[in-house]
């Protein structure tokens, strides 16, 4: 017995013993289990590229390492995706929501590793992105891989793909609610308890397991030392308000310099100019070096001014520097980020959002203690704050932002000002842009859904409601054969086709009702009383159901002609469609 055979038996005995929502579970432990191990692999290989990079660097060396390492990482990222892997990755979020909108869910397997691949490279060579994008989309890959490996359904395979984007995300973070948080709000899958159980179990997981394999330091946490006090209320506002405008800023400068990048052709002229411009900040900015938590734990801890070492700033008058050098990295780090990905590196917007928030955070509260000697704002918590808010916002996911940075910090001692200022922000966000940073470009090209009902839609099978039962005439027939012909029918309307069976028009039985006791007229052309269906009251039979059902929405019609390029095949019905829809929304609700 070939091993086809033993897992097709596998497969079947599984159909008949094991029922889906007991099989989803046990998957997605599994996935969750994966994607720790996988996290891990790349939190260990990017630490490990990085210090055997600098162990041939004194501190009283120069910083021109950090010009050329990002670039050495974006070529060979370039060169691996080209030459060995000979595809597009892709940007991982992104990305994951295109596969769940237009492509049933499944996505390309070589994305297990290939993700792994190129984010070790670019941020390990030191590239101004986060680490989150690639992991996250290597742990959707395992889901939607093991799917398609099991032939499972689309809302299977969507689950597992939503539990391998949340156990990537609770393992490289170490933050499980945020993870499961993160996979209704950003990947918007459904929240119910069919599907909550699976998320939570990869989850935990895959936290677990990343925590298990990983050394402590390598593990991103901060310390709250301060507790929250009411009266810094009014500051937590004023945070969140800048917050806002920072994430409009990261949005707007993102696209721009997208925009820009996409004017060139050559993919080694980005890596030449991206990589050029990258090295330059990193020369006169160093902390934009790599994802930026390093300069964040300078803040919470109190070693802000370690921020300055390497630089050519001249630190006589210290909070004044400190503050400008900050905001300029503020300003900066979207730049450095969208460069490393528009040059060909892999990375994602996670870190660089966050980092800038605690960057505003902390120019805010230091600000206002230079100014007011009194107040004596707690920079550490108002950093942390920060980094929820422009998160929050840039991701258009507040709740997600929130209760990552909670478990990030290990407590919820500033979940109220985390909820007020990542409020704020968010609302100021969305009232300058209507999408996501993840969903402005799908939104634009219509490759994604808003919404989980469209995509269910998307998915019914136009095929299996076409309704066939229609009598046809030909062209050349009279009012009388029409007559005969409505003797044998249950149905009001009558195709007409051409001698090549070439669909022309329909005879609707209350245009001929005053004419067809006239048997005077049953000699007259059928063609007298023919209708032909404008453009949206016909559609062919590769028809997306959602424009369908569009074009019942703007003519009123109940049924829709159905044409395999110039030939009738059926009518669409516009309760069916409808009907089916229902039951396919609570089939999502009620099965896994």
């Amino acid at each position: 017995m070939n091993r086809h055979s033993v897992f097709n038996n596998f497969l079947s005995w599984r159909a008949q013993h094991l029922a889906d929502r007991s099989f989803v579970l046990i998957l997605s432990i599994i996935i969750g289990f994966l994607a720790g191990i996988a996290a891990a692999i790349l939190k260990v290989t990017v630490i490990t590229i990085g210090e055997k990079l600098f162990s041939f660097y004194s501190d009283t060396d120069t910083i021109l390492p950090l010009i050329g390492f990002p670039v050495i990482g974006i070529i060979l990222t370039i060169i691996f995706l080209k030459y060995i892997v000979k595809d597009n990755v892709g940007h991982g979020v992104p990305r994951i929501l295109y596969v769940i909108s237009k492509l049933d869910g499944s996505m390309r397997n070589h994305k297990i590793f290939s993700s792994l691949v190129g984010g070790s490279l670019t941020a390990g060579f030191g590239g101004s992105v986060g680490l989150e994008s690639p992991i996250i989309s290597t742990g959707a890959s395992i889901g939607s891989s093991i799917g398609q490996l099991l032939k499972l359904s689309y809302k299977h395979k969507t689950l597992l793909i939503g539990c391998g984007a949340a156990g990537a995300m609770a393992s490289i973070f170490t933050t499980p609610i945020a993870a499961v948080i993160f996979a209704f709000e950003v990947l918007l899958l459904d929240l119910s308890a069919a599907s909550l159980i699976p998320l939570l179990m990869a989850s935990v997981t895959g936290a677990v397991t990343t925590k298990l394999l990983t050394a402590e330091q390598y593990l991103v946490h901060f310390k709250v030392t301060e507790d929250f006090i009411v009266q810094d209320i009014p500051y937590f506002i004023i945070l969140g308000i800048m917050c806002g405008f920072v994430a409009v800023y990261f949005h707007f400068m993102h696209f721009k310099i997208i925009q820009q990048f996409g004017k060139i052709k050559s993919i080694w002229t980005k890596a030449i100019i991206g990589g050029g411009l990258l090295g330059i900040l990193l020369y006169f900015l160093p902390p934009l070096y790599s994802e930026g938590y390093d300069a964040i734990r300078l803040l919470v801890s109190g070693q802000e001014t370690n921020l300055l070492d390497y630089t050519f700033v001249d630190g006589s008058n210290a909070t004044v520097t400190l503050i400008i050098f900050i905001v300029l990295l503020v300003i900066f780090k979207v730049v450095a980020t969208t460069l490393t990905t528009e040059a060909g590196g892999v990375g994602g917007i996670f870190a660089p959002a966050a980092v800038m928030g605690g960057f505003t955070g902390f120019v805010l509260s230091r600000s206002i203690n230079e100014i007011g000697t009194r107040i004596g704002l707690h920079e550490g918590n108002f950093t942390l704050v920060g980094m929820a808010s422009v998160l929050g916002a840039v991701l258009m996911a507040p709740l997600t932002a929130i209760f990552l940075v909670a478990e990030m910090s290990n407590g919820y001692e500033l979940i109220v000002p985390l909820m007020l200022s990542t409020a704020i922000a968010y609302l100021i966000a969305k009232r300058f842009n209507k999408h996501s940073i993840f969903t402005q470009k799908l939104a634009e090209q219509g490759d994604m859904f808003q919404y989980k009902d469209m995509t269910v839609v998307k998915q019914l099978d136009i095929r299996s409601l076409l309704e066939k039962d229609l009598l046809t005439l030909n062209l050349n027939s009279t009012l009388g054969d029409l007559v005969r012909l409505i003797k044998k029918s249950k149905r009001n309307i009558f195709i007409v086709t051409d001698s090549d069976e070439n669909f022309i028009g329909v005879v609707l039985l209350d245009e001929v009702r005053n004419d067809m006791f006239d048997q005077s007229k049953y000699n007259d052309p059928i063609s007298d009383f023919l209708y032909s269906p404008l453009s949206d009251e016909k559609v062919s039979v590769d028809t997306d159901a959602r424009d369908i059902l569009n074009k019942f929405k703007k003519t009123g019609n109940y049924n829709m002609v159905v044409l395999d390029g110039t030939k009738y095949i059926g009518i669409i019905s516009r309760a069916n469609l409808l009907k089916e829809y229902r039951e396919s929304m609570i089939a999502d609700i009620d099965e896994i």
